[in-house]
């Protein structure tokens, strides 16, 4: 019978104590810090909103040349103050409806979406608010009338794409063209001219020399930057653009905020109808023919990715002005209207092209350093 040997018992080991740092001149540590600031105030301008700030700029440079290429065909009006002034403001107020619209696609499209309906739905809210029977609550009924419509149409789209799992180009095509028939059917195909002083009022008036239209874009679009980049919604409308897989593991219910998204254009909608409905002084199905393309070209020029996930505010509005700015530019010059439709859509094919070159570059960039790190 052997003798069975012993096991050794494993000793535990000893923590290895982290060496002694050497002492840190003061000196140093200023320095540092200072380059950490510098580093830190530059950071708008490196990371993401730097990108942002350098697309804005690119637009604002787009829209410098156009006033040189007016300057340049027309030297007798640009060299009058007066008229620069004044046709300034006519560019802003012929960009405010559509301007209005474009800060609601920005959100849809920022957040994976597209809404084909924004035209058709400032269609129905402005005959809806123009009835008979909605003029006889005045302006405050014709405003709230407009607004709630504009609303849940909105609601309708968000409801059918979240709940109903409908495609967004699908579901707000079908509803275009349901929203364009209700219209019809409301107004009985005729023009429905609005009796109220106050909203006829709001294109024609002016305050400190400046167009109330354009008081309500500048609200509009202040509103929704502040709610985009300095609220909860607007982070959640990101990270549902980005990933939307990736945004229901972290908590957030992406149905309902798709559907909030599409109210949310919905609202914008119906504000534009109202100033459409003032600058006419009448509504129609015919009217805002057409927007949801300006809207979402706007919104392509002002660096929005069409899959979603990046967007701006300013970035669109710029859009919008550019396009009311060759719009007025072709005017001035008597150039057709097909000319002009021809520049945009040559406009809307070279933005794609700049945002398919710098995302395949930024994915090249971000696979090489994925590379460097593993190796």
């Amino acid at each position: 019978m052997s003798d069975a040997t012993p096991t050794p018992t494993a000793t535990p080991e000893r923590p290895q104590l982290p060496a002694q740092s050497p002492p840190v001149d003061p000196a140093e540590t200023a320095v540092a810090s200072d380059k950490a600031g510098s580093a830190g105030r530059l950071s708008w301008w490196r990371g993401d909103g730097g990108d942002g700030a350098k697309r804005n700029l690119g637009l604002i440079g787009v829209l410098a040349a156009l006033i040189l290429v007016g300057a340049v065909t027309k030297p007798d009006l640009y060299g009058d103050p007066t008229w620069v002034w004044n046709n300034v403001l006519a560019i802003l107020q012929l960009a405010s409806v559509v301007g209005v619209v474009t800060v609601g696609m920005t959100f849809v499209i920022i957040g994976g979406g597209i809404d084909l309906s924004v035209g058709a739905i400032v269609a129905l809210a402005g005959v809806w608010c123009t009835t008979v029977a909605t003029q006889s609550y005045g302006a405050a009924g014709m405003i709230f009338t407009a607004i709630v419509v504009g609303i849940c149409v909105g609601l309708v789209n968000g409801v059918l794409i979240s709940y109903g799992r409908l495609v967004p180009f699908i579901a707000t095509l079908a509803m275009l063209v349901a929203a364009r028939g209700l219209a019809a059917s409301i107004s009985n195909k005729q023009t429905q001219v609005s009796s109220s002083t106050f909203i006829n009022d709001i294109a024609a008036r002016k305050v400190i020399g400046i167009p109330i239209l354009v008081y309500i874009l500048g609200a509009v679009v202040v509103a929704g930057w502040i709610v985009l980049n300095r609220t909860t919604f607007g982070r959640r409308t990101v990270a549902v653009g980005g990933n939307p897989e990736a945004a229901r593991l972290a908590g957030i219910n992406v149905r309902r905020h798709t559907m909030l998204l599409y109210a949310l254009s919905g609202l914008c909608c119906g504000i534009a109808a109202i100033m459409l409905t003032s600058q006419a002084t009448s509504a129609q199905a015919a009217m805002a023919n057409l927007y949801e393309l300006d809207a979402i070209a706007a919104v392509i020029i002002g660096g929005t990715l069409l899959s979603g996930g990046r967007g701006t505010i300013v970035g669109s509005l710029l859009g919008v002005i550019i396009f009311a700015t060759i719009t007025n530019l072709f005017a001035i010059n008597g150039l057709s209207i097909e000319a002009q439709n021809m520049v945009k859509g040559g406009i809307i094919v070279a933005a794609v092209l700049v945002q398919q070159f710098q995302f395949k570059s930024f994915t090249r960039l971000l696979a090489r350093n994925r590379v460097t790190t593993a190796t």
